[in-house]
């Protein structure tokens, strides 16, 4: 996983003095008179800014009675994360990904959707969260733009090869013979219950303890880090504090402010996340649970919405148990889909993509061309020399938006235009079918685990490399 960077710390003001004496190495600096704390290649970073980042994460620590960490520390993480963000939104406009108030609307109306509920009762839990609306709705957009980056970045370069699931899936066929994988429980009994009525969305604010683990790392360094994370458990059940301890000993960018990472509903946390703290009250901690990353120890400060966990509460679960593949048939509805895509970037606008979108559609639906014709001409997806035709699709096998507007679709009915993270699409529903797919979804699910495996190290290394190259004055902290 890799943790959302949000708002961290920072910054003493001078009050308009001068510049006084410069700081030794490494140390804080004086406060700029011109009130630029940094610059990141042609951008500034101010002093009010940084300020404005500290006062807030000074307020979230005391709401929670937790003592701030040293007010040097502060600033460094403070004014690190800035430099992380305004690298993030500059690569994002080069690459052409923008985050608008519509796209943002449409974020938080799918949330809703999934927990059957409505915006006016996501907004009325966020509220009576005694959060502020609009810090919700950045959040939202802070998390779509890193989303679109890490699903763009990973797109482009992770490739998972055959031979890659091949094997794969050979040593999960051996470790099934082995024995070291024990066999899955038999599935319960169905139990006839009345139908429940919607609940309000589970909206929880989580607070994590984060110890990664490289991604090639071996057997030892894996123990290793499991001790120490352990280690920091058994000091919470004996009443340490888990803020004190995740400033001591977290390695997530949240680390600063005792290890909290904002509120999201149910849906927006990994499902990892969810299922350790889906059954906590406000208050409780979670045990230690291992992702792709590393390890993790959950605290969950407050909760609304969903089915309240009944008291007292239930014994820790469990270890998760990897995903099973798939032993029988898989019966998958799959669709066969066209689509028309027009890609954004800075010469190209979200609207002037729409208006060509909609030109497309007009001349299918109106003037009777055919949609593979218009495909050749217009689309700028790969698929366009064959008129547009994407095939079968299976569930889950391309991104939401799109796969949400197609589901929508009946057979031979073509869609308004639509956005996702690759640019706007028109989508054309041609037949849908029932196949049983067990073969395929065996190797989609050893292609999924593979490609996860690698995309937070990529999107870390990547976001490294984009530093690195990148022209930083830091004026508060001189190197």
């Amino acid at each position: 996983m890799i943790p959302l960077i949000l708002g961290a710390a920072v910054v003493a003001s001078a009050h308009g003095q001068g510049l006084r004496s410069a700081a030794p190495q490494g140390q804080r600096a004086t406060t700029p008179v011109d009130g630029i704390a940094a610059v990141v290649n042609k951008d500034v970073i101010t002093v009010k800014e940084v300020e404005n980042q500290v006062a807030k994460i000074e307020s979230e620590l005391r709401a929670q009675r937790i003592a701030p960490p040293a007010r040097e520390k502060l600033e460094r993480q403070a004014l690190e994360t800035l430099i992380t963000e305004k690298v993030i939104e500059q690569e994002a406009k080069q690459m052409g990904i923008e985050i608008r108030d519509r796209d943002i609307d449409e974020a938080i109306a799918s949330v809703a959707r999934r927990n059957n509920a409505t915006v006016a009762q996501v907004q009325a839990q966020i509220r009576a969260m005694g959060l502020n609306w609009n810090e919700y709705r950045q959040s939202m957009a802070q998390q779509l733009l890193f989303d679109r980056m890490r699903i763009a970045l990973a797109e482009q370069t992770i490739r998972v090869t055959d031979s890659e699931v091949d094997a794969f899936l050979k040593e999960q066929a051996a470790r099934k013979a082995s024995g070291l994988e024990p066999p899955p429980p038999p599935p319960p009994k169905p139990v006839p219950r009345p139908k429940p009525q919607p609940a309000p969305p589970l909206v929880l604010q989580l607070s994590q303890i984060f110890l990664s683990v490289p991604e090639n790392a071996g057997p030892e360094k894996v123990t290793e880090v499991r001790k120490r994370i352990d280690d920091v458990r058994a000091r919470l059940r004996k009443g340490e504090s888990f803020e004190d301890l995740a400033i001591q000993f977290s390695e997530g960018p949240e680390a600063v402010r005792g290890g909290e990472l904002g509120v999201r509903p149910a849906s927006g946390w990994p499902e990892l996340f969810v299922q350790n703290a889906r059954s906590l009250q406000p208050g409780q901690i979670s045990r230690v649970f291992q992702s792709p990353a590393g390890f993790h120890i959950l605290k969950v400060i407050r909760r609304a919405g969903g089915q309240a966990p009944k008291p007292p509460p239930p014994p820790p679960p469990p270890e998760p148990r990897r995903a099973e593949l798939p032993d029988g048939p898989v019966m998958v509805d799959q669709t066969k889909a066209s689509h028309i895509l027009i890609k954004t970037s800075p010469a190209m606008s979200d609207d002037a993509a729409r208006q060509r979108l909609e030109n497309a559609r007009s001349r299918i639906v109106q003037g009777g061309e055919s949609f593979a014709d218009v495909a050749r001409v217009v689309s700028e997806d790969a698929s366009a020399p064959q008129g547009g035709e994407l095939g079968w699709v299976n569930p889950g096998e391309t991104v939401p938006s799109f796969e949400e507007a197609m589901n929508k679709l009946s057979p031979g009915e073509i869609s308004e235009p639509i956005k996702s993270p690759f640019g706007w699409h028109i989508i054309l529903v041609e037949e849908r079918r029932t196949q049983d797919m067990a073969d395929q979804a065996r190797r989609n699910y050893a292609r999924q685990m593979l490609f996860e495996r690698r995309a937070g190290a990529h999107f870390d290394a990547w976001l490294q490399q984009m530093r690195n190259q990148a022209y930083i004055d830091n004026r508060l902290f001189r190197q």
